[in-house]
């Protein structure tokens, strides 16, 4: 248990950040940060860099930036490295993406074009549609493992790091569920060196970095590090880990608009949501075995936070179904769609149509931002396991197995911000307000 107010070890050095997926959301997330660095634009999303947070009783007046409240890392101090199945370097990467307007990539063409990608580590059997050819090879899986953790090594020392945190920028794999393999580290070990099939690419990233005392993010709804050896790894090392999903479009809005109805007891009949898009994450849950990964991921949201099994006159069987159609012609600029069957006073229906035009990536970079500040923040607090505070971020957010997850973002946020209140020693805010009429 954390002491209240505990010492943080200060955010001095350069932090590495590892991203297993160069893709669209890694360039934007990288471009971006380049491009605040510069002036050039502002970090709009971002609560690590734009956000505050209440400090004591609200006559006091005293909201400070969350960046000046807890010590997080200075975006210049971030150094970028990564993985991926093609080539491409990050400029590459981030003009084939098409999510950010040329003057802006080419403002940061240099930066962009010094981050090439080690080759990953990568098995089509595990995403479907796509194919690569920057693909490391080796005996086995331990001995992949390996080579990532030389990749890491090497980073660190060519760029004189004092600090790493890696975060899943990688495309969605097929379903799993938790395994034989998956119960101990020591089976994992011995499952790594024989080959076995339960282990995705993903659980390779995250043992690599956990056995190298590295935190982990896990931004997709693969299984990854949400397994009891990974979890016995983090704990045994003492590294904080959190995920999964980055919580950015449809969900989102799932996420604001559930609470409100429930808050109000306002009954609901159906939840039918349906996306097109048709960037490379698209493309890859066209694949019913990915998409079975993703639908898991989004369709858990409302069930929880409704609770049906509290509120069965309101919340008992309602109808709940995702799509997600793979659509090129529109690119990272996805379009979510829902329509939802409410109830009111007396059982009387209405209706609530959502039509929201998004771009996939330009909501996912700030995430990504916030992650690896709040990890490494919390690695130096000496946190380790679950960081259920960081379920702000994420569709399905990982948790103690005796709890269940909470959705509800405003829920997510105080968690949040009394986590830094509890982390500095300030006094937890309840919103009771009763202090200010006695």
């Amino acid at each position: 248990m954390l002491k209240k107010g505990i010492q943080i070890k200060p955010a001095e050095g350069k932090l590495g950040v590892l991203l297993p997926g160069l893709g669209a959301v890694s360039t934007t997330f990288i471009a971006g940060v380049e491009a605040v660095k510069k002036g050039l634009a502002s970090p709009i999303g971002s609560l690590t860099q734009m956000g505050t947070i209440r400090l004591g009783k609200r006559t006091e007046h005293r909201v400070p930036l969350i960046r000046e409240f807890v010590p997080l890392a200075d975006l210049t101090d971030l150094v970028f490295g990564g993985w991926d199945i093609f080539q491409d370097n990050c400029y590459e990467a981030a003009v084939h993406a098409g999510v950010l307007e040329k003057p802006l990539v080419e403002a940061v063409r240099p930066e962009l074009e010094a981050v090439k990608p080690w080759p990953a580590v990568f098995d089509s059997y595990y995403v479907k549609r796509l194919q690569g050819n920057h693909v490391k090879t080796g005996k086995n899986k331990m001995d992949l493992a390996e080579q990532i953790k030389a990749d890491i090594l090497a980073f660190k020392k060519v760029n004189s790091l004092s600090r790493l945190v890696m975060i899943w920028c990688g495309s969605t794999e097929i379903f799993m569920q938790p395994g034989a393999a998956h119960q101990s580290l020591a089976a994992f070990e011995k499952a790594l060196r024989a080959d076995d099939p339960e282990i995705a690419p993903s659980m390779i990233y995250a043992y690599a970095a956990l056995a190298l005392g590295i935190p982990f993010a896990n931004g997709a709804p693969n299984l990854t590090v949400d397994i009891p050896a990974l979890l016995e790894l983090a704990n045994k090392n003492g590294v904080p880990v959190c995920g999964k999903d980055y919580k950015t479009g449809q969900t989102l809005l799932k996420t604001l608009l559930a609470p409100g109805l429930k808050a109000r007891l306002l009954g609901l009949s159906g939840w039918f949501s349906t996306n097109i898009l048709g960037n490379r994450d698209g493309e890859v849950l066209d694949d019913p075995e990915s998409f079975k990964t993703k639908e898991e991921s989004k369709l858990s949201v409302l069930e929880y936070i409704l609770q049906p099994h509290l509120y069965p006159t309101l919340y008992n069987n309602f109808y709940h179904k995702v799509r997600i159609n793979y659509y090129p012609p529109r690119g990272d600029n996805k379009e979510g769609w829902d329509n939802i069957d409410i109830f009111g006073w007396l059982g009387y229906p209405m209706q609530i149509k959502i039509d929201f035009l998004c771009r996939d990536s330009i909501l996912a970079a700030p995430l990504v931002l916030d992650i690896v500040l709040f990890l490494d923040l919390a690695q130096r607090c000496g946190m380790r396991g679950i960081q259920e505070w960081l379920s702000f971020y994420f569709k399905s957010p990982m948790y103690a197995p005796e709890l269940y997850p909470e959705h509800d973002l405003f829920i997510q946020l105080m968690k949040l911000k009394n986590t830094l209140r509890y982390l500095r020693g300030e006094e937890l805010i309840t919103h009771l307000g009763l202090e200010y009429y006695d």
